[in-house]
């Protein structure tokens, strides 16, 4: 809980392995300041060495004294993760084709900088309305930000989690990032493609919208993806910003 002189926020943070993975790749943080969600991939565990990498690289920022330059502070973070990564690959070879998904939210006040890159999204509960405030950056959303394609084909086709951007160890990265103001009242959500790939935006609303205690959300929102097959690992943050303490 993280208390200012305008608001409080509130989260709870729930990762589960889901039921068809040997492993969990996903890494997630939830503290005061920032909340972020990673999505690994690259196989025989490396995915998960991606994911926590970039994490790590990211928690400085939730013990850094608050920067007014919130969108500078978190590409900074995000440049440092992929100078890791790189180093890493560089070390170790079998490492070389790992990579991750990242969205973060960095907070201040009643602002809030958003970083975005693969397929894990975020999600903005306003006044009864859900928002999805995150772009996949996926083949299919491609598709059918051109027109090629129907949001219902791209839901259902089989390569829709095929990246056209992640952070790894090769090659310039360019996070969508965006500085936003939160209400009071708002509701947020960010879970990586294990949670939004199963779990529609109507089921998702509905269980934001149910539940008083945050955890209890999370936990079920675990609960449907798992309900739905639990193909991934399910990785969700749920946040709320209410009037300052």
């Amino acid at each position: 809980m993280s208390n200012n002189a305008s608001f409080t926020l509130r989260y709870a943070a729930r990762t589960d392995v889901g039921l068809r993975r040997q492993q969990n790749e996903d890494s997630v943080y939830a503290g005061p300041r920032l909340l972020a969600v990673a999505d690994g991939m690259g196989g025989h565990s490396h995915g998960e060495v991606a994911s926590a990498t970039v994490i790590a690289a990211m928690s400085v920022l939730d013990s850094d004294p608050p920067s007014s330059d919130l969108l500078g502070a978190l590409e900074s973070a995000i440049t440092e993760a992929v100078r890791r990564l790189k180093d890493m690959a560089e070390r170790d070879p079998k490492l070389t084709g790992m990579g991750t998904t990242l969205t973060a939210m960095l907070w201040d006040g009643t602002r809030f900088a958003l970083a975005h890159i693969g397929d894990s999204r975020a999600y903005m509960l306003r006044e009864g309305c859900l928002y999805q405030i995150t772009r996949d950056h996926t083949l299919v959303q491609s598709l059918v930000d051109d027109g090629q394609m129907t949001a219902e084909q791209a839901a259902a086709h089989p390569r829709r989690s095929l990246l056209m951007r992640a952070l790894g160890g090769s090659g310039s990265v360019e996070p969508d990032l965006s500085l936003r103001e939160a209400h009071t009242g708002d509701r947020y959500l960010i879970c990586s493609d294990g949670l939004s790939g199963v779990v529609g935006p109507q089921a998702l609303h509905e269980t934001l919208t149910s539940y008083e205690d945050l955890g209890e959300a999370a936990h079920r929102l675990i609960d449907l993806a798992k309900e739905g097959g639990g193909p991934d690992n399910i990785s969700c943050i749920v946040a709320e910003v209410q009037a300052g303490a």
